[in-house]
């Protein structure tokens, strides 16, 4: 029998709970175990494909069209301590592509820093954090959970904030550094927090308003698929460190799946349902005795108005200009968004097009292989030909589907 505790503390499970309030068991995380299972049968009979509905792709389908600047640095988030007149300020921002899947992680780190510069002060538990996109949210919670009391100065919340836009996926590694840059340190702490963040993740699983849930993922080609995609940039690439907490890619034996491409490959992996997440963290801070104002910052010297000696500063892109931190790199992110579908629970990548069906909608966003799309663009004006583009991927794609001659009977 497999002891399930040993299990979860090699997996990751427990990491970073404690300084959450979720768990008093040790912080001593064990590494990986080996995999239960050295070999699988091809295709066993269980992992067939299910159902897959077509989506209506169409023009008059789209109901909006959303674009997010990701904060992209090169060195990795940053999370040092600056002094601003007498107060203490927590950096927490420049996630890149990351920032939902890093969220609780880096909230772990901030606010275990916010909590030691207390100490080294007058010992106040008072904290302020500017910010209420992803970021914002959950260092307010876990400072919350740490004892703390929170309040959040922002000048948007939800659904107005950047991070919103968000594709709602669960990529912890994406545009999150270069390797060219990061210290030697980095890939530890980014494992650290990302194993935090899934951690805290696994607790939303089932809830009401499914804020984070399964999907499966296919990746649909006429060539064979690569294991790595051809980099543009030399991003750093993590998620081997992190292999055994979600299932692995399998290749799909021709045949059993029905899509038309030569090749499919299929993953299973954690969806955000980011509007109903969004309020749902909003609510939990607010049910703690939170408190939230609307305050709009323009340098860093307005806050040393605020009554609390330690400000975590959570505000993503906006540091930019706040902070006057030209090493951000903005990263434009468009996303067409079609009618929410009954059936369709998937998401794909084909031709350069990724669409992830969530309960908010269909998120489709076009990123054509070789290119790094958006790369210093911070426009946040809709580009129309881009959706329309991507409609017409998909509707080549289900095309293609509706011409297949139906599967055999066995």
């Amino acid at each position: 029998m497999i002891n399930r505790r040993n299990f979860l503390q090699g997996s990751g499970a427990f990491a970073g709970l404690s300084a959450m309030g979720l768990s008093g068991c040790t912080r001593h995380v064990t590494a990986p175990l080996a995999p239960l299972v050295t070999s699988t049968p091809a295709f066993p009979f269980y992992d067939a494909v299910g159902p897959i509905i077509p989506i209506r792709a169409d023009l008059d389908r789209i109901f909006r069209i959303t674009v997010c600047t990701r904060p992209f640095r090169a060195a990795g988030p940053r999370q040092d301590v600056e002094r601003v007149g007498d107060k203490y300020v927590v950096h927490n921002y420049g996630h890149g592509g990351s920032g939902w899947s890093l969220s609780w992680g880096s909230a772990d780190v901030v606010v275990r820093k916010a909590v030691a510069t207390l100490a080294e002060g007058s010992g106040q538990r008072d904290v302020a954090v500017i910010g209420a996109g992803a970021l914002g949210l959950t260092a307010a919670l876990t400072a919350q959970r740490a004892g703390l009391k929170v309040t959040i100065y922002a000048r948007e919340r939800a659904p107005y904030v950047r991070s919103v836009r968000a594709t709602g996926s669960w990529t912890p590694d994406s545009r999150v550094g270069l390797r060219s840059v990061v210290t030697p340190d980095f890939a530890a702490n980014w494992e650290a927090m990302a194993r935090t963040s899934f951690a805290m993740y696994m607790t939303y699983i089932g809830s009401a308003g499914y804020p984070v849930e399964w999907t499966d993922r296919y990746a649909l080609s006429d060539d064979p698929i690569p294991d790595h995609p051809p980099e543009v940039r030399d991003y750093v690439r993590y998620m081997d460190r992190i292999a055994d907490l979600t299932p692995g890619p399998h290749d799909l034996p021709p045949g059993t799946y029905p899509f038309p491409t030569r090749y499919a490959r299929r993953t299973t992996s954690l969806t955000f349902n980011v509007a109903d997440y969004a309020r749902q963290l909003m609510v939990d801070f607010l049910l703690a005795g939170g408190t939230i104002e609307t305050r709009d910052f323009h340098t860093p010297q307005e806050l040393t108005a605020l009554q609390q000696p330690v400000i975590i500063n959570c505000t993503g892109y906006a540091a930019r200009q706040l902070w006057s931190d030209e090493s951000i790199t903005p990263v434009r992110g468009q996303i067409a968004w079609l009618i929410p579908q009954e059936g369709v629970t998937y998401g794909l990548n084909y031709n350069g097009l990724n669409v992830l069906a969530r309960r908010d909608g269909i998120v489709m966003m076009l990123n054509k292989p070789g290119e790094d799309a958006g790369w210093n663009d911070s426009s946040e004006v809709p580009d129309h030909a881009v959706a329309a583009e991507a409609v017409g991927i998909l509707q080549e794609l289900y095309g293609r589907m509706a011409k297949m001659p139906p599967a055999k009977s066995s």
